[in-house]
């Protein structure tokens, strides 16, 4: 590796943390801590919606998506939109009034204090387990482009550098940190992203494009495969991916969060909605990439050319064809789509929704921002613990880790829904339903096949997971409204996080 690129990701590495201890100043109180005291512009949130939801796996395999396939993945980003408008306009409003923190508190309105304690518990294992693979799976990348240059480091060296970094300007500046650090890190990645197209198109033939279009490579909509297991085919992805949204961005704190620290409800929703625009077109982006590259390759298989996985393609076209500076700054680009921090929100939830609710005693403001940053190194610690256990790309934990959202994402959003549109549902069948579709997505997921269209069996495509979760949860919370009478009232309990900070 050239001196000027190892030169661009230090400085990097030591900038970001820098950049959001500059711009959070000084956090005074919980509720800053929390959401930023609401002030934060919707333009800066937006931008830190998409970074926290792109990691270093969707740059690098979004590409290899449409070298090895089509656009066809486009159809999802069309469910992400049409998923946070109705995000927008129907859950967003509830988190805005009594200027709630958290997700879950609106649970703990609705029906008390077990739902919110179980949605919270079941928020903080998944973003446990999904963001400790999600950090060792950055690794994986940023290894096999060490190793190209000559740098032989371990995984859980890397991913202490990742981890240390993250929690500095985490514990530092709270949210406002955050959401400055993911705005700014989209921008880089991003623009890493269009350098790439601008440099491959100097070295493509003139015809690239016609071929492209005569071999389908920019086919977008796909009405030909099986329904319930291709997670491509128009109906999955569109629906699908409508739902996972709903329950990505408006079901996971880790998103909701920094929706929170706009100033105003519509600032909010212009923030949400537009980043479901800015996904496409990041998508749109990547994909293009992987189309050039197929042409740049003339279509040969990745492992043929010697690549370890198909997901090695962008990198080694980044270290061995960039000219240095630009190869330093992608690599940059490709380590800030990893760092987005997810503590925050842990730390939230944990203090605001079991902590407190737990504690015998009533904290002042001084003692909640105290257990938020305390919390804040706990994660940070459990992640890399997590992270860390891993020493290969084979294992099969690594999978699970990476769909562990299909198990309580639909349990989440259906508890939202429950308490919506059944009047009657109460706080325990809240609970039982929200275990019970846990479970059933267990054996969904792992033991139930369908026709594939083509002879044989296969999993249901996991656009799907979100919506039978869903569905689950008004079931059997549903049924078990039906031994009430009446529509329970809201507990009257007081919520701690509605009061001022």
């Amino acid at each position: 590796m050239h001196p000027v690129d190892v030169t661009i990701i230090v400085g990097y590495l030591i900038l970001v943390p820098i950049i959001g201890v500059l711009l959070a100043g000084k956090q005074r109180t919980s509720k800053d801590f929390f959401v930023s005291d609401r002030n934060m512009p919707s333009w800066a949130v937006c931008f830190a919606i998409v970074a926290t939801e792109t990691s270093t796996l969707t740059v690098i395999s979004t590409p290899t998506v449409a070298y090895l396939g089509s656009f066809t993945f486009l159809q999802i980003a069309i469910g992400y939109l049409l998923g946070r408008i109705v995000v927008a306009f129907v859950l967003l409003p509830r988190y805005y009034e009594g200027e709630l923190v958290t997700a879950y508190a609106y649970l703990g309105k609705r029906f008390g204090p077990g739902v919110q304690g179980t949605a919270s518990a079941t928020f903080l294992v998944t973003r446990l387990l999904a963001d400790g693979v999600r950090l060792f799976a950055t690794a994986i990348p940023v290894k096999v482009m060490l190793s190209a240059a000559g740098f032989d480091v371990a995984f859980w060296q890397i991913i202490l550098v990742i981890t240390i970094i993250t929690v500095l300007y985490t514990y530092l500046g709270g949210t406002r940190a955050v959401v400055w650090v993911d705005a700014f890190q989209m921008v880089l990645y991003v623009a890493g992203g269009l350098i790439a197209v601008y440099l491959l198109a100097g070295r493509l033939p003139g015809d690239w494009f016609e071929t492209a279009i005569n071999e389908g490579k920019f086919q977008l909509f796909d009405f030909s495969g099986s329904v319930l297991t291709e997670p491509y085919a128009f109906i999955t992805a569109v629906v699908g991916g409508a739902m996972l949204s709903m329950a990505s961005h408006g079901a996971d704190q880790l998103i909701v969060q920094r929706l929170l620290a706009t100033r105003t409800l519509r600032a909010s929703r212009t923030a949400l909605i537009g980043s479901g625009v800015l996904v496409f077109f990041q998508f749109g982006l990547f994909l293009l990439i992987g189309t050039m590259l197929w042409s740049f390759y003339n279509g040969v298989a990745p492992k043929e050319m010697g690549m370890a996985t198909n997901d090695d393609l962008f990198p080694t076209f980044i270290v061995t064809e960039m000219p240095p500076g630009i190869a330093g700054l992608l690599i940059a680009g490709i380590l800030a789509a990893a760092m987005s921090s997810s503590l925050n929100s842990l730390a939230t939830s944990t203090v605001t929704d079991i902590y407190q609710r737990l504690t015998t005693r009533v904290l002042d403001d001084a003692a909640v921002l105290r257990q938020a940053k305390i919390w804040v190194l706990i994660w940070g610690v459990a992640l890399f613990a997590f992270a860390s256990m891993f020493t290969d790309t084979e294992n099969p934990v690594i999978e699970l880790g990476l769909s562990v959202t299909g198990y309580t994402y639909g349990a989440l959003l259906g508890a939202f829904f429950l308490g919506l549109l059944v009047k009657r549902a109460r706080q325990s069948d809240g609970v039982i339903a929200f275990v019970v579709t846990v479970a059933v997505m267990g054996v969904v997921i792992l033991g139930v096949t369908f026709p594939d269209g083509e002879g044989g069996q296969a999993s249901l495509a996991f656009p799907w997971y979100t919506p039978v979760g869903v569905v689950v949860t008004l079931l059997v919370g549903g049924l078990l409204s039906l031994r009430h009478r009446r529509p329970v009232a809201p507990p009257e309990q007081p919520v701690v996080e509605e009061e001022p900070a």
